[in-house]
């Protein structure tokens, strides 16, 4: 939806109030494109023009067995020769193709099993399709199994040096960053972080992991429910971190079944359907399309007016946060 549509579509308007950060100017400007928000200077280093796509996936497709595979039994052998088991395959994806660009904060919905994690680990790298191909021009920060790379006997310093060093980074921009990793996740992880990192709740594995994770200095940041862990504390300062590094123009691939967290990180939307990619467009309109095919007649679509007003209000919202965050850094570079 566009500013116009929803000025004559709808009431609405955001109204000053006493603790509205500075620049916030609601009489005059109304959406995110009536401000001047530029880019936040940050430590990333572009391989990729502006506006040029840095994923790539044409024609990508990835078949598994349907059960699981296993080797014949004593029975199989003596009487049949051969396995019981189910051989039969399936398409989990078939025929997905899009690009994501510089700089876009892209969502990708679908039902259970509709192979959103799949699609998403083999843009990591970490999975071959058996059809076409996933191109990924720039360094990637995956925060997919945020503690699978930490080794339980090691101590939580160690795991940091190990972790960082393993994406790229050197022992002196580890050094340097260490502190900012271990206050980021918090108090509790700091005074254990000479015991062995098994020791740690799985809450604190995670607080470390999103730590060292969103601190590598990687263009494209690819997230797989993994936002909303731990407190409510340490969710908000998840999501602030999340969006300083989009301040940044980094590049986002979110997948996540939170309407919450798509509909604040992400403007674009992927809809996997059956194996294949039903929808690429805005994000509302993305999600109202999934939330009409899960829910059937259950679901009640919302009116023009309705619409209108809630992407005014989601403007609204991310204008305000913005310039929050620029307060603080301007304070922070004071």
């Amino acid at each position: 939806m566009d500013r116009a549509t929803a000025l004559e579509l709808t009431d609405w308007r955001p109204t000053a109030g006493e603790n509205d950060p500075p620049g916030y100017d609601p009489e005059n400007k109304l959406t995110w494109d009536d401000y001047d928000f530029g880019r936040v200077p940050g430590t990333v280093e572009w391989n990729t023009a502006p506006g040029e796509p840095v994923i790539r996936v044409e024609n990508l497709g990835i078949e598994f067995l349907r059960g699981r595979k296993r080797n014949l039994s004593l029975r199989e052998i003596i009487f049949t020769g051969r396995s019981a088991h189910d051989k039969q395959t399936f398409w989990a994806l078939r025929n997905i193709n899009f690009t994501v660009g510089r700089g876009e904060a892209v969502g990708l919905v679908g039902g259970n099993g509709g192979g959103k994690s799949t699609l998403l680990k083999m843009i990591a790298g970490t999975l071959l399709p058996d059809e076409g191909k996933a191109t990924v021009s720039e360094g990637v920060a995956p925060l997919i199994e945020l503690t699978g790379g930490f080794i339980g006997d090691l101590s939580a310093r160690e795991n940091i040096y190990l972790t960082a060093g393993l994406h790229g980074m050197s022992k002196e921009q580890i050094d340097e960053r260490f502190d900012e990793i271990v206050d980021f996740a918090g108090p509790a992880v700091r005074d254990g972080l000479d015991v062995p990192y098994r020791h740690f709740s799985s809450g604190m594995q995670v607080r470390l992991g999103f730590a060292v994770i969103t601190c590598l200095d990687e263009p494209i940041i690819l997230v797989d429910e993994v936002l909303a862990v731990g407190d409510a504390a340490f969710r908000s300062k998840c999501y602030t971190r999340m969006e300083n590094l989009l301040d940044e123009g980094r590049t986002l691939f979110l997948v996540s079944h939170s309407e919450g967290d798509l509909m604040r990180f992400c403007t674009r939307g992927l809809y996997l359907k059956g194996g294949e990619l039903a929808m690429d467009g805005p994000m509302d309109q993305v999600m109202e399309q999934y939330m009409s095919d899960l829910m059937g007649a259950d679901h009640t679509r919302p009116t023009d007016a309705t619409r209108a007003e809630s992407w005014l209000k989601r403007e609204d919202s991310r204008v305000r946060n913005r310039l929050r965050r620029d307060q603080v850094r301007a304070t922070a570079g004071a």
